[in-house]
């Protein structure tokens, strides 16, 4: 598996990313299935302090104690919560990231995370107070490097202006090309590394994608309805040739000079192998059948957070 650099730092990820957020509760089911990713040559696993409240830090911390040379780790700040309680507020200031930063260091059994992202935002937030608090984790070595995780192009744009991150989470997919009116371009512009959520857009692009339409599609998808995600599968199941609609789907993203990396969440050995096995089944597709991929497809904008 490819390995690419993050923005302009010197951390290089795998083409594709575990998302750690479905591994569960159980350390063993979810050890495992790290392993099995590492030994698949993926090395960049994302975790986030929310995910069930610290626990999912505490297991990825404990799976990759022995090979942490191996592995690259992200985890994101922001949400303000108590573990007991299991409530939480937005808190986006330099007090609590820098707080929230060695909280998940030490539930990760971390001397540094690789990558801290603020996991959201607002346009309303102390925003140079938040980049303030990420330079001096870095300056301190608590970080190597950080970004953010996002949707909204309004305080992406403020990001890319302000601070030197040098990795955007945002999600994209076939069925949301949102990210290619601005958040891709101005991405590449300042050399800002895309990494990817959701391009199976909840298994409504994937080869199991007639199934899920009929048990999750009724309500449609964004901008879609039921008819026309029932069309699709029609028509992707008519252009793909050699090509599985999955694989179809996670290169679709993965393509985009934007993208260093894929996240793709596995609750089970079964669902990680089978992401793994269609990206590695080709290394991009060609450009016709890109290009018929976008004609098949919907051009989209953000309504919101403009």
């Amino acid at each position: 598996m490819r390995h690419n650099l993050l923005g302009k730092s010197n951390i290089s990820i795998s083409e594709l990313t575990l998302g750690c957020m479905s591994l569960g509760s159980d350390y063993q089911h979810a050890s495992e299935i790290i392993d099995t990713a590492i030994e698949n040559g993926i090395n960049h696993l994302d975790t986030a302090d929310l995910y069930d409240f610290g626990l999912n830090e505490q297991i990825v911390g404990k799976s990759i104690k022995h090979r942490r040379d191996q592995v690259v780790i992200t985890s994101k700040v922001g949400n303000h919560f108590q573990a007991d309680s299991k409530e939480w507020y937005w808190d986006p200031s330099k007090k609590y990231i820098h707080q929230a930063v060695r909280n998940s260091l030490s539930r990760l059994q971390l001397d540094y995370l690789d990558v801290c992202m603020l996991h959201g935002g607002t346009i309303d937030d102390p925003i140079d107070e938040t980049i303030e608090a990420f330079e001096e984790l870095k300056k301190d070595g608590l970080i190597r490097t950080y970004g953010i995780s996002s949707i909204r192009p309004n305080v992406i744009r403020e990001y890319a202006k302000r601070s030197s991150i040098d990795v955007l989470m945002t999600q994209y997919s076939l069925l949301d090309r949102r990210p290619e009116e601005e958040i891709l371009p101005l991405s590449l512009e300042n050399n800002i590394s895309v990494v990817c959520r959701g391009p199976l857009a909840k298994g409504l692009v994937s080869n199991q994608m007639k199934d899920i339409i009929e048990k999750k599609g009724e309500n449609g998808y964004l901008n879609y309805s039921y008819e026309e995600l029932v069309k699709l599968n029609e028509r992707l199941n008519e252009i793909r040739s050699d090509y599985s609609i999955q694989e179809l789907a996670m290169h679709y993203v993965g393509d985009h000079p934007a993208v260093t990396s894929t996240v793709f969440g596995a609750s089970s050995l079964n669902q990680l192998e089978e992401n793994i096995r269609e990206y590695n089944k080709t290394d991009h597709i060609d450009e016709t059948l890109y290009r018929q991929l976008q004609e098949l497809t919907k051009e989209a904008t953000y309504d919101n957070h403009r």
